[in-house]
């Protein structure tokens, strides 16, 4: 991809993010392959409302040199360790989101919870054991957690999440998704825990042939 085009790209994909509620202020990176051997980030300490297009930073996926004096993401070795993991992926979203980082910081794993996780996520999403971020003990534990659950999310324990896509719309439904998710699976333990139960379908349906006297369409 042109250098130009995955710059503005991560910035405006920044402006999104910030919109549905998933990043603040400066908080989590985002990047963009450009070619087999490199990749443009979000520098470290600059918020996203003021972050300018030429902010952003080429670093080379082998050895994590950069191009400039603004300096990239600390995390930017995760990010280099994703694109390594597989040559098809083509962005990568690390956030601090509500319900996911809920779910992280209570070691959790999230089990595929309907067709659409199935379809965008691709499979369950692993939480890492916990280690402190940027280090090469949390790189390696996120990356095999995504190699072996096979999907394109895994919760960072006690810290956020990372989202990888073939492209960078896909990443960033990812993590739309995994947000959703998780938020109904913290509704379900909760339940769980209480003791009470939601209505199966068959409840439902009852109720409603009581009360309209029809089948309900499902």
């Amino acid at each position: 991809m042109n250098i130009d085009k995955a710059k503005k790209l991560v910035r405006d994909t920044g402006i999104r993010l910030l919109k549905a509620g998933l990043i603040a202020r400066s908080w989590g990176n985002i990047s963009q392959r450009i070619d087999e051997d490199h990749f443009v980030i979000t520098p470290t300490g600059r918020t996203y409302e003021d972050l300018r297009p030429d902010e952003i930073v080429r670093v080379n996926r082998h050895d994590l040199t950069h191009v400039g004096r603004i300096k990239p993401s600390y995390e930017k070795g995760l990010h280099a360790a994703a694109y390594e993991l597989r040559s098809d992926i083509g962005a990568v979203i690390h956030t601090h989101q509500l319900q996911a980082s809920v779910v992280a910081a209570a070691h959790r794993e999230v089990p595929i919870l309907d067709t659409e996780m199935k379809k965008i996520i691709g499979g369950p999403v692993y939480c890492t054991s916990y280690s402190l971020p940027g280090t090469k003990k949390l790189i390696r534990m996120a990356i095999e957690a995504l190699d072996r659950s096979g999907s394109k999310a895994v919760l960072l324990a006690n810290h956020g999440t990372l989202c990888i896509g073939k492209d960078m719309e896909d990443a960033f439904n990812v993590a739309l998704v995994l947000e959703r998710v998780c938020k109904k699976f913290i509704e379900q333990e909760f339940l769980k825990i209480s003791g009470k139960r939601s209505a199966s379908r068959e409840a439902i349906r009852e109720w409603y042939v009581q009360n309209f006297g029809v089948e309900a369409k499902t």
